[in-house]
């Protein structure tokens, strides 16, 4: 009920990206769901990479379409395998090329994140919230100076749609 409520949101990091992947919650109009899958390096994989963020109809990437931003990503199961053609899915972002390292799991498409058709469910392997402020990124452009990064617009997003409902 949750998720077919036109009023709620939700957003799966990590282990909760798995959980709904499994329960078929993110595309559960489709015959064969996506699933998860080991990294293709089969071991756990700690690594701050970027990512490229594309156009979605996810609210929380709103407005950040066409940026590319460092983000943390820790998994051993983080491997999106999607049955379908990439058409058929809603990738807010992608990991910035497909080779390892920056595609530190395999994912198909190079996807990093997956949106619900109405953008309103959002599931990701790597940590935004682990890459809120600068100090906490591997890399930081020296000519920035902000508090904190531009990754507080996907929860400012959050924020502001919650806050309208």
């Amino acid at each position: 009920n949750f998720f077919n409520s036109d009023d709620s949101m939700s957003l799966g990091v990590c282990n909760g990206c798995q959980l709904f992947i499994e329960l078929g919650l993110i595309n559960n109009d489709h015959d064969i769901k996506p699933k998860m899958d080991y990294n293709d390096s089969g071991k756990f994989e700690c690594i701050f990479t970027s990512v490229k963020i594309q156009e979605s109809s996810s609210i929380m990437m709103k407005g950040m379409e066409g940026g590319n931003l460092g983000v943390w990503s820790a998994d051993g199961e983080g491997k999106f395998i999607f049955p379908y053609d990439e058409s058929k899915y809603l990738i807010p972002a992608k990991y910035s090329y497909n080779e390892y390292p920056s595609n530190p799991n395999g994912s198909n498409y190079n996807a990093a994140m997956l949106t619900s058709e109405d953008g309103r469910h959002l599931v990701m392997m790597p940590h935004i919230e682990r890459s809120i402020y600068p100090h906490n990124w591997a890399y930081y452009p020296k000519n920035r100076n902000d508090e904190v990064s531009p990754w507080v617009i996907a929860f400012d997003n959050a924020y502001n749609w919650l806050k309208n409902k």
